[in-house]
């Protein structure tokens, strides 16, 4: 509480006290008139008049006393809130101290902390420069040895691609022959066909039936799932030079020379076509369709790009060009058949295994019904002999019972009687 709150509440509390000094005079006063009045006598007003003049005297005293007090009263507040202004004074002035005292520290804490702080800063900095320095030249290194290492390899694929340069020259110096050519694309064929089927399921050098030429195609693959063996004709050809002079115009750009030879690739695979339409499809030794394989896919793709060409050939001449790819999926086409063939065959003998253990079980079932019949007549047995002993023990109800020893050894006497 403030010195101003302090000095309106004691200077109530003494005006308070001198009302009620006043209110207590006030009814002695009146309490002595009323006296005075019912005496009426002489001697009664001497003496109410010497008490008035003493309670005057008393009162005099009072108000001097009371004056007193409330003076030194005064003085005693005046030096409290001295006092208490100078509490005040000093509090504030250690309170202003100290604030003074905790910011000087709070700056000393937070500039020790910032050098702090800096030299960490810095011993990380150099840390990190460190390790990045390190990290960098070991990046470096690994790089530049897996650079030299590649630019080995390099070296070695550069003899590698120069041996295989030589190779490509004997490759097509192979190609140019006739012969040679043939027996690359029957090499990939055989290849492909070993590679999916197993050996029951084709013939090499098939013969298709024609008496006239007895002609043999070069693989005949056995079509899955028919009554008799039924073969799919399958013939390798490849018109090396015209696909040739194609891919050298190709690399030139010449439109003229690139017509020309896709003009002679479509007439040589035309007659590779009828070639093996008029020598190897023969039904029913055969399928009414052959196979055209061609071993490049480039080569396939340029019989693609012919219009109509594909589709004349399955279509007039029964003959379907395949590349390598799209042969291995036919391939695998007929493996699946072969195998759909040989469950369903297994098939057959598992439902034929289970005809007859339907019949075994049949009997089974006779046996287990006759047996059940058997156990049942036991049973009516059983419980016949059982009324039986029922009946006995009640007509021997009357006969006591011997014991075990005497019973023993009369019916043992009874026994070798017998």
């Amino acid at each position: 509480m403030s010195i101003t709150e302090l000095l309106p509440i004691v200077t109530g509390g003494l005006v308070v006290l001198l009302l009620l000094l006043l209110v207590a005079v006030i009814r002695k006063l009146s309490n002595l008139g009323e006296q005075v009045a019912d005496a009426g006598d002489p001697a009664a007003l001497i003496r109410l008049d010497t008490r008035l003049t003493d309670m005057g005297a008393q009162a005099d005293r009072r108000e001097a006393a009371i004056r007193d007090e409330f003076r030194a009263n005064r003085d005693e507040i005046s030096k409290a809130v001295a006092n208490l202004a100078e509490q005040i004074r000093r509090m504030g002035a250690e309170a202003n101290q100290a604030q003074t005292d905790f910011r000087d520290k709070l700056d000393q804490k937070m500039a020790e902390l910032r050098t702090e702080n800096s030299a960490k800063l810095e011993e990380m900095r150099k840390t990190v420069d460190e390790k990045l320095q390190t990290t960098l030249e070991r990046r470096l290194s690994e790089s530049f040895k897996t650079v030299s290492e590649r630019l080995e390899a390099v070296h070695a694929g550069l003899g590698e691609m120069q041996k295989l340069a030589t190779g490509v020259g004997d490759l097509k110096r192979v190609l140019t022959n006739v012969k040679s050519r043939g027996t690359f694309g029957e090499v990939q064929l055989e290849l492909l066909i070993h590679d999916f089927l197993t050996p029951d399921q084709f013939l090499a050098n098939f013969d298709c039936g024609k008496r006239s030429g007895g002609e043999r195609v070069e693989f005949g693959i056995k079509v899955p799932g028919t009554a008799q063996d039924v073969f799919l004709p399958v013939d390798a050809k490849f018109p090396t030079e015209d696909y040739e002079r194609l891919l050298a115009a190709v690399e030139v750009g010449d439109k003229d020379a690139i017509d020309a030879a896709g003009t002679a690739i479509e007439r040589a695979i035309r007659r590779f076509a009828k070639d093996i339409a008029d020598k190897y499809i023969n039904p029913p030794y055969t399928t009414d369709w052959a196979i055209l394989f061609v071993p490049t896919e480039g080569l396939y793709a340029e019989v693609l790009r012919r219009p109509g060409l594909f589709e004349a050939l399955q279509r007039d001449l029964k003959v379907t060009v395949a590349g390598p790819t799209n042969f291995q999926v036919l391939l695998s086409t007929f493996r699946m058949q072969f195998k759909q063939v040989a469950l369903a065959e297994r098939a057959s003998e598992v439902w034929q295994v289970l005809g007859a253990v339907k019949g075994e079980f049949e009997r089974y079932g006779e046996q287990v019904g006759a047996l059940t019949k058997s156990l049942s007549a036991a049973q009516n047995h059983v419980e016949k002999l059982d009324v039986r002993r029922r009946q006995m023990l009640r007509a021997l109800k009357g006969v006591e019972t011997l014991e075990e020893g005497q019973a023993a050894a009369l019916l043992g006497s009874h026994d070798e009687n017998e």
